[in-house]
């Protein structure tokens, strides 16, 4: 079997250690010894972007994502978008955008080429505190959900202030979708708390077992377009869509 080839290792000021290798054709980012990302299945990464889009039921002029990883998410957005949009990525890891240009561009189609996308390097909360009634659409896909953060701070996106602050940043008849690798009722409990109707798509990984999932939550438009999102969110509680 072949080894594991690191390609390169970044690191920050309070010490994190984030490491990008390979094996084959499988490119992973380990953060601290934990697996963060990696090309092995990443259809739920292009879901997130596509199901929002389809969603929102409307051309999306703004659009921000939160984390670029290997740019799957980005990408597919791209796919949809019209020649006037706009896309903002926040990325809190420099060294990972520099690794796009050497390493990771070609997984998605190099998306960081595309006129329509600006990077900011920070954090997405930083932004979304900055923006009111701004974008069409957030994509969230920070960390590996709300109950498997490696990286603490991330906790307080999906929180009552995070989830505050995405709403506010949304435009009324905005959406926003959070990734996920596990289904987290404390977070089904926190979307339950807002106005906002919302639903969970499982979505089962690409030649894995029957019980294997990657998990999108959606967070729908608010009081005033709620009546024409009806159809696709139903009612506040849980709307679960098994996708095959």
């Amino acid at each position: 079997m072949e080894m594991w080839a690191e390609l390169a290792r970044a690191g920050n000021q309070a010490g994190d250690e984030i490491i990008l290798r390979r094996r084959g054709d499988i490119y992973e980012i380990r953060y601290n010894g934990w697996e963060l990302m990696s090309n092995f299945n990443h259809r739920s990464e292009v879901l997130l972007a596509e199901r929002s889009l389809r969603l929102l039921g409307r051309p999306a002029k703004r659009v921000l994502i939160g984390g670029l990883g290997m740019g799957f998410t980005l990408g597919a957005a791209l796919e949809y978008l019209g020649p006037d949009a706009k896309v903002t990525v926040c990325e809190l890891i420099p060294e990972i955008v520099g690794w796009h240009d050497e390493h990771l561009g070609q997984l998605a189609g190099h998306p960081l080429r595309d006129r329509r996308v600006e990077i900011y390097l920070g954090d997405v909360m930083d932004v979304l505190r900055d923006r009111h009634a701004t974008y069409d659409l957030i994509l969230m896909d920070t960390d590996n959900g709300p109950d498997s953060t490696v990286r603490d701070a991330n906790n307080q996106i999906y929180g009552h202030d995070g989830l505050g602050a995405v709403e506010r940043s949304l435009k009324p008849d905005g959406i926003a979708s959070f990734w996920s690798a596990t289904i987290s009722p404390k977070f089904e409990t926190n979307l339950n708390a807002r106005s906002r109707a919302w639903r969970r798509d499982d979505v089962l990984l690409a030649g894995g077992r029957a019980d294997a999932f990657h998990y999108i939550y959606f967070l729908g438009p608010g009081r005033q377009a709620a009546a024409d999102s009806h159809e696709r969110f139903g009612s506040r509680s849980l709307e679960t869509a098994i996708s095959f």
